[in-house]
């Protein structure tokens, strides 16, 4: 069995992190797994949604602390090793937000230190009850510096910061008052749940979505003035698509619309 998998329903690609034992960590072989997933995806135009999922009794527990611990035998203390692994993970981190699709976290168990950091990264995201975050590297003398930034561009500073130096656990419900995910459900009705999201994003004009997620990221990291001047021109853009075209003249018909794409 692969330790990441993907089966597609449709236009929803459903990838499955499978290392149960390891509780999903994110080892060298995972890493690399979702980059190649990921890089896959990039140029997947039958795929309007991911949802990214954990097998067994946890989303994803973080770095893999033994492969971490073995690394440091090198001579220089896993120095290099170690800027490899992080960068190695920053990179499949950064992919999250490039990929033209909405990428939707189905978040069970545990999501800690760089899983939580995957949740973070991801666009949006549905958790069930009783699932538990954290950014716990500071109780072993680690602090999570990296999943620092994809976590303080989630919820507010001083909540991230608890977080961070305290090394505590943060409930389902709480994640999504400070908005680290979208929704709670029970855990019986986590998969149909997620399903169903995915489903209702990928039903929207494929095209519109994936100019829209660019745009998403891109205008937030800009001033207000030059944020307005970008999306504006990004709407042109959309209007001019003809299926928009089509969208607008199927609502003001009252019919559904009969979209190319």
């Amino acid at each position: 069995m692969s330790i990441l998998e993907r089966h597609d329903t449709g236009a929803v690609a459903h990838l499955t992190m499978n290392a149960p034992e390891r509780l999903n960590a994110l080892s060298d072989a995972m890493l690399a797994a979702l980059r190649e997933e990921f890089t896959r995806l990039m140029e997947d135009s039958a795929i309007r949604v991911v949802v990214l999922s954990g097998a067994g009794k946890a989303f994803c527990a973080g770095h893999d602390l033994k492969e971490m611990t073995a690394g440091r035998q090198a001579e220089d203390g896993g120095a290099a090793y170690f800027a490899d692994l992080f960068s190695r993970c920053s990179e499949v981190m950064q992919m999250i937000p490039r990929l033209p699709q909405p990428v939707i976290a189905q978040v069970h168990g545990i999501a800690t230190a760089a899983g939580c950091q995957l949740v973070a990264s991801c666009d949006m995201a549905v958790a069930a009850e009783g699932t538990r975050f954290g950014v716990n590297g500071v109780n072993i003398g680690l602090f999570c510096s990296t999943p620092m930034v994809a976590l303080s561009r989630n919820i507010p500073r001083k909540a991230a910061f608890e977080m961070l130096t305290t090394g505590e656990f943060i409930e389902a419900t709480r994640a999504r008052e400070l908005g680290l995910i979208n929704r709670v459900v029970p855990a019986e009705d986590l998969a149909a749940e997620t399903r169903a999201l995915a489903e209702q994003v990928a039903g929207k004009l494929g095209r519109a979505v994936r100019i829209g997620k660019r745009a998403f990221y891109e205008q937030i990291q800009m001033p207000l003035d030059q944020a307005y001047a970008f999306t504006g021109q990004v709407m042109v853009e959309n209007m001019l698509d003809r299926d928009t075209e089509e969208g607008i003249a199927a609502f003001l018909e009252k019919r559904p619309p009969r979209w190319t794409q």
